[in-house]
């Protein structure tokens, strides 16, 4: 394995003709929707992504956010989707996700390419439509699924395809924090989908099962607190995901742990993003050091920590999106990766409901669960768009 990784901001390996109906485009205008606090990043690195020519900010409520009422003076904001449609050729969807299908949906229809944030859709219905409609309208259709542009996730992918760590036996992941509550979704589609997108994509499969526990502390409609248990049986491998935003440290980590080695990504230490340690268990044979026959075998090797060259991921989605509307090459995380991750999170909805484990089938095709899984996004904020 090279001692250095680097994300691309393009995947050649993905490439495909574009859509027919929208040939690509050279110099790209893009309307970010919703310049809340990811939406104002999203402005930030749109603005300096090579071959996009303007950026321009649309938000009903751009009037009173501070910093951005100049903008509707100089022609670069709009407070609807609709005015700024006929300025932009790529439309970034950043507002909250009950709004997304809506949203995505009068962009496309308007035959724009899409970049819509986590998660795609609040159901796999959704997300499904939105597939579609891209599909019929020839446009780009992109999710983002922001650490699958991460050096280091792409790191302990290397480790795990190239067998370095041995078998995989399972993914461990934590993402915890003091807040923020959402006031429109519970804690699983706040901070799962990063976990759900890196182990789909450093596993390189979909899970087949899910089972998820959570309990609402705070707030008494949404859970702020669930563990998600992801079966990827098809591969012989589960994920454990842990999120919460009611835990008093920032915890960003996933280990991986193999039958010759482990390894553990810490997104919170910039130094050493990934440690991998030279640990295993193994059972021992009679004769053996461990003591006997069936005695445990521990081997404490060296722990090492690669380099990873790092580049903001954020930048690098931008620059991959924008290389897809230049050349039609199919994205990354394109709508098919940003439906299996809302499948997960409907089947975990489900789950929660009926505290039960949930097949994917029972969420995915004409099998889905629509009007069984209780979806959020009853107690929507104010409207992002006229």
């Amino acid at each position: 394995m090279s001692s250095e990784t680097q994300v691309s901001g393009s995947d050649s390996s993905g490439d495909r003709p574009g859509g027919r109906g929208v040939p690509p485009v050279h110099e790209i205008r893009v309307g970010v929707v919703g310049v809340g606090y990811w939406g104002s990043k999203q402005l930030r690195v749109m603005r300096a992504t090579p071959g996009v020519t303007r950026v321009v900010a649309i938000d009903a409520r751009l009037p009173l956010l501070s910093g951005m009422a100049h903008l509707l003076a100089t022609g670069e904001g709009f407070t609807s989707l609709e005015a700024a449609l006929p300025h932009v050729d790529a439309v970034v969807i950043a507002t909250p996700p009950a709004t997304h299908v809506p949203l995505g949906l009068a962009a496309i229809r308007a035959g724009k390419h899409v970049l819509i944030e986590k998660p795609l859709a609040t159901t796999a219905a959704g997300a499904e439509e939105l597939i579609q409609a891209a599909k019929e309208a020839g446009v780009t259709l992109m999710v983002g699924h922001t650490f699958e542009y991460n050096g280091a996730v792409w790191m302990l992918r290397e480790l795990i395809q190239s067998r370095e760590l041995g078998d995989l036996y399972y993914l461990d992941s934590s993402r915890l924090n003091l807040g923020l509550y959402q006031s429109d979704v519970n804690v699983v589609f706040d901070l799962a989908p990063h976990d759900i997108s890196i182990a789909n994509h450093v596993l390189g499969a979909t899970p087949t099962s899910v089972q998820a526990w959570g309990a609402r502390h705070i707030d008494p409609a949404f859970e702020d607190v669930a563990h998600l248990q992801l079966g990827y049986d098809d591969i012989g491998v589960q994920a454990h995901i842990h999120v919460s935003w009611l835990d008093p440290r920032k915890v960003r980590l996933i280990t991986a742990v193999g039958s010759k080695k482990m390894a553990v990504y810490d997104d919170t230490n910039a130094e050493e993003r990934i440690r991998v340690h030279d640990k295993a268990v193994r059972r021992g044979t009679e004769g053996g050091t461990g003591g006997g026959s069936g005695a445990m075998q521990y081997h404490h090797g060296p722990v090492t920590s690669p380099v990873v060259r790092f580049d903001e991921p954020l930048a690098v989605q931008a620059r991959h999106f924008v290389d897809c509307l230049t050349t039609g090459a199919q994205p990354r995380t394109d709508g098919a990766s940003g439906l299996a991750v809302v499948q997960v999170i409907e089947a975990a909805q489900l789950s929660l409901a009926q505290e039960r484990k949930v097949l994917i089938s029972e969420i995915a095709g004409d099998a889905g669960a629509s009007g069984l899984v209780p979806v959020p996004g009853q107690r929507l904020r104010a409207p992002v768009t006229a």
